[in-house]
């Protein structure tokens, strides 16, 4: 069951409320006043003042009322509420949940010593680039110059292997 409330937009001073007008002008020279959000209501006039008065007349002799309307959804219940609590009394319940945290334990220990080894890797390297820089007479290397000095060391190294093939 929904449960409708509805609240009058107006109180006992009303503000003036503001409407989308879509002014044409006709083929025979008249203007036509559209209300965007009521298409069907519509004023004609000579010029654009007149169209719009015919039209600001013609919407209130409609008397319309503004109201508010707050519609309360159904009380669902989420579909997955049904699953909650269906191992509780499951005797392999928290083995199961301990062999995934262990699981999960080795993996992140596993991604940890890789990322470590990486960044020794890159950490030596760097002390390789900065000790080859300073025989080359180049002190006080930005990252930038050792980065560009890497790739260019790798090129090197790459193309010296496929040259000894």
């Amino acid at each position: 069951m929904m449960i409708l409330a509805v609240k009058n937009a107006l109180s006992a001073i009303a503000p003036k409320l503001t409407y989308d007008v879509l002014i044409e002008n006709q083929e025979d020279g008249t203007v036509k006043a559209t209300l965007l959000s009521l298409p069907e209501c519509q004023g004609l006039g000579a010029n654009k003042e007149e169209a719009l008065n015919n039209l600001i007349q013609l919407f209130q002799a409609r008397k319309p009322e503004i109201v508010t309307l707050e519609i309360e959804p159904d009380k669902t219940e989420h579909p997955w509420l049904k699953f909650a609590g269906m191992h509780k009394d499951n005797p392999l319940f928290e083995e199961v949940i301990a062999s995934m945290e262990e699981e999960r334990n080795a993996l992140d220990s596993q991604i940890e010593e890789g990322n470590t080894k990486f960044i020794n890797e890159i950490e030596k390297e760097l002390d390789e680039i900065e000790k080859e820089l300073e025989e080359l007479g180049v002190i006080g290397a930005d990252d930038l110059m050792k980065a560009v000095y890497l790739t260019q060391r790798k090129l090197i190294k790459k193309n010296d292997g496929e040259n000894s093939v």
